[in-house]
């Protein structure tokens, strides 16, 4: 027998609500307190839970659709674990401790009872890509409808804005149907191909909405102690606990509409000025800030002075647009706040590597049967690993909001690479618990990596300390720009013979130029002096690393 469930009383005068996700499709089993549908009023954004358990018949509504209290969403067989709706809602546990525990219940429930798919079509969706990423760009599909997949077979290349990545498939089938094609766009979570899925495959039940019920759990908990003072009725009520979070802790006055347009523009709704009733911050109010901040952003480097416009070049010859990669442009942005950002004081300094270019023209036929090359950069992630310990201010990041200073007790450097498509800057992994080998094997491998535009997100992540070396192409000095939220880096330029006075008597002998810049707010220039100096007295004597690194 089908079972229709509708949608409930929201709370006083809140009749309706738009749609922003359906959470189950027909044929999918629910249980009780499953969320399966997520609504949002003018109040607040809700989860709706089911009040039966039972196999999904039909959906009747879509994302987008406004729904009345009362009506009918979904119909639903095998309903006759049905309760009584204020019997369902009385029994909701008061304590804001427990009502975590029916939530937990959904997300795990379905985990026991995985599916076969062998010779169903499933859908292989763009997986998460990292923190903020929302998207990436289609390079290549490397697969077309009627090929046979292996589980992890590269099956698309994909470019976000900070790397090239290949989308491994997560199942052996063969391919029915290709959603996607090269120069398109495409979001975490949407469908990339279908699968006939082989017969070793399990079916993993619904992440996306694991995802959505972890996130809602700090807003079912924090209201409760609000609602228990206004009487039973409200605690019969219990999607009145998703409502009140944005009115009880102070945020701006602000339709869910608004705020989530304000979310997806990057905008903190706390900062912008409303202009309505109260204070109360419409859709312009937003748009108009956003303006404000895309002024601000293109100024240039001295405070109040804008960018002017360009000439239209083409009036003096001939010209060609190029649109700016991902990865170009990124960098721009990234670089363009840490210089704004962060005031830059940058040391020079010359370390003498006579000795030492000697000892890596020594070692460095070994390394490289080993599958590295023993170069200068090598050898300084082992002394910048070294400096750190000695100098912790070094490797550190300020929250400037909490005014804080988040001291890091690891040691992972990263190495900026020039490649055709920009800079990129792949990162070491504890650096202190590796050897010379190990490091120059790594930075061949991950350097290689970002050249052909095949390295992960995981490997461009976690750094502590920047070094860019230009020595291979020359220069005497030059001032690099911070990879906030680090707080230095190292810039290496080309090494030359010079005389230097060795007791009576001048010697040729190698230098080696290096550039520190620094965040001023947080290091000193003595202290960046003796970091400085530090580095390049290991160079000279390596006994030092042993001694106090």
């Amino acid at each position: 027998m089908a079972t229709d469930f509708k949608l409930p009383e929201l709370g006083e005068n809140i009749e309706a609500a738009d749609v922003l996700n359906v959470l189950v499709k027909p044929g999918d089993s629910i249980v009780k307190d499953q969320g399966v549908i997520e609504i949002e009023t003018d109040k607040a954004t809700i989860e709706v839970p089911s009040t039966v358990s039972g196999t999904i018949k039909d959906v009747l509504v879509k994302a987008g659709d406004k729904v009345k209290v009362g009506q009918v969403l979904l119909k639903v067989e095998d309903g006759n674990n049905q309760a009584p709706k204020v019997e369902a809602k009385q029994t909701e546990p008061k304590p804001e401790t427990k009502k975590t525990e029916p939530i937990v219940e959904t997300k795990s429930a379905p985990l026991p009872k995985p599916q076969s798919t062998n010779g169903q079509i499933v859908e292989m969706k763009l997986p998460e890509l990292g923190e903020n990423i929302d998207a990436a760009d289609v390079l290549n599909v490397l697969v077309k409808p009627g090929d046979s997949i292996e589980k992890d077979q590269s099956i698309m290349e994909i470019e976000t804005d900070k790397a090239t990545i290949e989308v491994p498939a997560t199942l052996a089938g063969k391919i029915i149907e290709v959603l996607i094609k090269t120069g398109e766009k495409a979001k975490v979570g949407q469908t990339l191909i279908k699968v006939q899925a082989g017969s070793d495959f399990i079916v993993e039940e619904k992440p996306v909405q694991q995802k959505i019920i972890q996130e809602e759990k700090p807003q079912v908990t924090e209201p409760s102690e609000k609602l228990t003072p206004k009487g039973e009725r409200e605690s019969i009520l219990p999607y009145e606990r998703d409502q009140q979070p944005p009115i009880l802790k102070g945020a701006a006055p602000a339709a869910p509409s608004v705020r989530r347009i304000a979310r997806e523009l990057g905008v903190d709704i706390n900062k912008v000025h409303g202009t309505g009733q109260s204070g109360r911050i419409s859709m312009d109010d937003v748009k108009a800030f956003v303006k404000k901040l895309n002024e601000d952003r293109t100024s240039q480097q001295a405070v109040g002075i804008k960018q002017e416009p360009l000439p239209d070049f083409s009036k003096f010859g001939e010209v060609e647009k190029k649109s700016m990669s991902n990865i170009r442009s990124k960098t721009a942005e990234h670089l363009s706040y840490a210089w704004t950002s962060i005031p830059h004081v940058t040391q020079h300094d010359k370390a003498d590597i006579t000795e030492l270019e000697k000892v890596r023209k020594t070692f460095n036929p070994k390394i490289e049967k080993s599958g590295g090359k023993l170069t200068v950069t090598a050898i300084l992630l082992k002394v910048i690993a070294s400096a750190l310990k000695v100098f912790p201010q070094f490797n550190s990041s300020i929250d400037i909001e909490k005014k804080e200073i988040i001291y890091k007790k690891f040691f992972n450097v990263g190495v900026a690479v020039d490649t055709e498509h920009g800079l990129i800057v792949p990162v070491i992994k504890n650096v202190d618990r590796k050897n010379l080998i190990e490091l120059s094997i790594e930075l061949n491998t991950i350097a290689e990596k970002a050249r052909i535009r095949k390295i992960s997100i995981e490997e461009l992540q976690g750094g502590c300390f920047t070094i860019t070396n230009l020595g291979g192409i020359g220069g005497t000095s030059f001032t690099p720009i911070i990879n906030s939220p680090e707080v230095a880096i190292l810039g290496v330029s080309r090494g030359s013979f010079e005389p230097v006075l060795v007791g009576n008597n001048f010697e040729p002998r190698l230098m080696l130029p290096l550039s520190l810049s620094y965040d001023h707010r947080i290091i000193d220039g003595a202290d960046a002096a003796r970091f400085l100096r530090w580095v390049c007295e290991a160079l000279e004597q390596p006994m030092k690393i042993l001694i106090e690194g």
